[in-house]
Parts: C-alpha cells; sequence; structure tokens
C-alpha cells in the first residue's frame, strides 16, 4: 500500500515542502534533488518517483527552496547554481529522514537531476556512512567540484546519447571519483529524456541501482 504524505522540513528558519511516499513494506527510500528552475512537481521526477516506489522504494520529492525563493528564482536564476546552499539543504533535509522513526532505518538514496545530481553527490559527500547509492539523470556531476573525491556512495549516471555536451561532462567528473561509478547512456535520448520510451528506461536503470546496493546495505537499526 502506498501512502502519500505532505511533510514540511526544517531548515534553519525556513521550511520546505515535500511529498513523501510510505510503503507497507520498503527496500528503501530515495530523496529527489531537483534540476535548475524544477521542484517537486516535475513531471519526469514524479514519473521516475511513481516507477520506484511500484519496485518497493520509498521516496521523497521534495523542493529545495522556499516558495519566496522559488518566486526570486524565476526572475533571477539567483539560487539554482547555488551549489553550496542546495547541497546544504539536501543534507538537512537527509537528516531530518534519518531521524524519523518511519522510514529512518532505511538505506537511503539521493536521485539528483540536472544541477540537483551535483548537489546530491555534494550531500553524498558530506553524509558517507548515510547515503547508500546515488543516481543522476542528465546531471552535472561536475558542479560537485573538489567534492566528487569524497563520493564513496555507488553512483549511477544516466545521460541521453544525443546530450553529447553533458555525456562529456560527465565523463570528466568521473574520472575524478574514486568511488564505485557507473556511466549508462540511454541511445537516442536527449538531455530531457522526451523521446518515447526512453525515460522508463531512466526509470529502470535507477530502480535496479538503487535496489542493488539497498540489498547490500545493513539498515540502521537493524
Amino acid at each position: 500500500m502506498n501512502t502519500l504524505t505532505s511533510v514540511q522540513v526544517p531548515v534553519g528558519t525556513e521550511w520546505l515542502e515535500g511529498d513523501l511516499a510510505l510503503l507497507d513494506r520498503a527496500r528503501g527510500v530515495v530523496v529527489f534533488a531537483h534540476g535548475s528552475g524544477s521542484g517537486r512537481h516535475s513531471p519526469r521526477n514524479q514519473s521516475v518517483a511513481r516507477f520506484l516506489q511500484n519496485n518497493g522504494l520509498e521516496t521523497l520529492l521534495i523542493d529545495l527552496l522556499t516558495g519566496a525563493e522559488e518566486q526570486a528564482d524565476r526572475q533571477t536564476a539567483e539560487y539554482r547554481f547555488d551549489l553550496d546552499l542546495l547541497a546544504e539543504r539536501l543534507v538537512a533535509i537527509v537528516d531530518w529522514v534519518r531521524d524519523r522513526d518511519d522510514v529512518g532505518t532505511l538505506p537511503i538514496g539521493l536521485f539528483g537531476a540536472s544541477t540537483g545530481a551535483g548537489a546530491a553527490l555534494m550531500a553524498a559527500a558530506s553524509r558517507p556512512d548515510v547515503i547508500a547509492a546515488v543516481v543522476s539523470r542528465g546531471g552535472r556531476p561536475d558542479l560537485a567540484g573538489n567534492s566528487l573525491l569524497s563520493v564513496i556512495a555507488p553512483t549511477l549516471l544516466i545521460v541521453g546519447s544525443r546530450d553529447q555536451a553533458v555525456v562529456r561532462l560527465n565523463e570528466n567528473a568521473m574520472k575524478q571519483m574514486r568511488g564505485e561509478v557507473e556511466l549508462r547512456t540511454v541511445p537516442g535520448a536527449s538531455h530531457l529524456f522526451e523521446e518515447p520510451g526512453k525515460l522508463q528506461q531512466v526509470s529502470t536503470l535507477a530502480s535496479e541501482w538503487f535496489a542493488h546496493h539497498f540489498a547490500s546495505t545493513n539498515p540502521r537499526g537493524k
């Protein structure tokens, strides 16, 4: 049974809005880090989240910016590339998940899209004992900078084969990563995986990656 709960996560003096999908029996929980100019209502991430839920994974879709920040960002784009802020927010969200009685003992994964992938990897570097796996969809891992050296969570980078500029950025980022990392290109897919069936392939790859690495993780408290 899937139960969708609206949540508010405190970050400093602010609150972030999210949607937490709980399952009766879950193998882990995946926190989504959205890309530039996006949020928890992203149809692509919602589609991936539903697929993960159908395969036994709980999900948290959450905005990394407050309502006021999102409104300002639409005008100025001042927040969407503030990776330090986004990663700090994501770490606070991960800590909040870990402290919850209903999901905190499960393995935790991060799914980052676009710039959110950079923030996800920075958060994984900050919480190496907590994050069990990371998946990037059309992401910018290069934006994580020197944090890439400290990422030990197994990381899957998924890029469309037609998104050549981002493919090269991912290839360069891989060279800086010391932990387990794999790059998978989806044939015929562009940056947003809008072509028929391509987002389904992303969902399948992500689900398999999380399931495999969650299975080898000892859940906290068990």
